[in-house]
């Protein structure tokens, strides 16, 4: 009972912090205390692990999908909390997109592994080997999934697995992961990730032994800011991005979109081409420089010497002033050695051309002008995915997002893509700009 009123009391906005002081003004401290440490009144029922699967046997995985900010992190640590103190000399495998993911996130993050323990209770930091050692002998290692086989040798009894949409190397780092969980009678692994259609995750999601949780980001709204709720809703609700960014659901391909996810599964490499022509930096710039306003669209892309083009950053920014991303724009063209930067002047005319020259006077630039609108400039490159003849080096999910969500139904939205147009500007500029213009494939 005590714990359905904490997470009435974590759900209704309607409910005064006050409220909750007033009604345990007269516990005792030490009681207080234990109440303020004790998750499983805190939590609300999807933060919490199942007991079983469907068919009433031990699960194996605990998939728990969400949006941004519904909580993912503090579950996941919550759960190898309770995991590494109910059982002496335990050994976890903490697994991230990088060793850095593991360290800032799951570990120092403001939902962390540090932040979830009592002074009492909470393991000691070694950086430098790391990994954190609880007073109960228990330990957890970090992992990168950049590197599977640094999983190959040690043995586990659980693992928490985060953003696993966003492992560069996600099959092999799972399955050297699965060799290792082979230690106490029945070992588990958290998953706490934004979903996207990978064959990893839909592989998951339909093992028996896997249990999958959902959550949304407005589930958690207690503990986000007011006003971030205000904008998502204002910017993304009832878009395909919010649906996957913010309710976490599945989104596969949409309806009439022009890109297909795999187009650009199918092709994608981790590796940039030894060998490359043209590489160029292309930028969509902002109308306004407020905190609301668009995003600068930049995205470097190169062609190769086999004639394919190759995307191979997205160093988007959003609501900054121009002299901030006309230097990120210059740092982009200085990373990749690029040679000429491709910038549409239909906002800001000259305007944009004089901010980039006043940080980099020498700087290549290239002038474009849109004359059509952005569903039929981006048809033609569409089209060079759809014959598999562009390569994402690495994995880009924002721009991947607006990608998947650009289609029929969303060519009136309100939202600007950024990214999109950017990616669009660099390889029409790489592989159109004197090249007949392939017929698009509609989906």
């Amino acid at each position: 009972m005590l714990r359905r009123a904490f997470s009435d009391f974590a759900t209704n906005s309607d409910l005064k912090v006050d409220d909750l002081a007033a009604a345990f003004r007269d516990w005792p401290p030490r009681v207080l205390q234990r109440l303020a440490s004790d998750w499983h009144v805190w939590a609300r029922d999807d933060q919490l692990p199942p007991i079983e699967t469907t068919d009433g046997e031990a699960w194996r995985s605990w998939l728990f999908l969400g949006g941004r900010g519904a909580g993912k992190t503090r579950a996941g640590a919550e759960w190898i909390r309770a995991r590494a103190l109910s059982q002496a000399r335990q050994r976890i495998a903490l697994v991230g997109e990088t060793i850095g993911d593991v360290a800032g996130v799951m570990v120092e993050g403001q939902s962390g592994l540090l932040s979830v323990h009592a002074d009492h209770e909470r393991p000691t930091y070694e950086i430098a080997k790391r990994r954190l050692i609880w007073p109960n002998g228990t330990i957890a290692q970090f992992f990168s999934a950049e590197r599977p086989d640094g999983l190959r040798g040690p043995q586990f009894h659980a693992a928490w697995c985060d953003e696993l949409i966003k492992w560069r190397h996600a099959e092999a780092t799972w399955d050297m992961l699965q060799f290792g969980l082979r230690l106490g009678i029945a070992p588990q692994t958290v998953v706490t990730s934004t979903p996207r259609p990978l064959p990893l995750l839909k592989r998951l999601m339909e093992d028996a032994t896997t249990v999958v949780t959902r959550a949304t980001t407005f589930a958690n709204r207690a503990n986000l800011a007011p006003a971030f709720l205000t904008e998502m809703e204002r910017r993304y609700s009832g878009t395909l991005l919010g649906k996957q960014e913010l309710e976490g659901a599945l989104i596969e391909n949409s309806s009439g979109a022009l890109w297909r996810r795999d187009w650009i599964e199918q092709q994608r490499v981790w590796n940039a081409p030894s060998e490359r022509g043209r590489t160029v930096v292309a930028v969509d710039p902002p109308v306004t420089a407020h905190a609301n306003s668009d995003a600068c669209g930049i995205v470097v892309a190169a062609r190769g010497a086999d004639g394919r083009g190759y995307v191979l950053a997205d160093r988007t920014l959003q609501g900054r002033a121009p002299d901030v991303w006309a230097r990120a724009v210059v740092q982009a063209h200085t990373d990749f050695d690029a040679d000429a930067v491709v910038v549409e002047v239909n906002q800001g005319g000259d305007l944009v051309s004089q901010v980039l020259r006043q940080i980099h006077p020498g700087l290549a630039i290239r002038s474009v002008r849109a004359r059509r609108g952005k569903w039929l400039r981006a048809e033609p490159v569409a089209a060079l995915y759809a014959e598999a003849r562009v390569s994402h080096v690495g994995d880009f999910a924002d721009l991947e997002t607006e990608l998947l969500t650009f289609g029929l139904a969303e060519r009136s939205d309100r939202n600007s893509p950024d990214r999109l147009d950017a990616l669009v500007w660099a390889l029409t500029d790489l592989m159109l700009q004197h090249a007949p213009q392939p017929s698009v494939r509609y989906l």
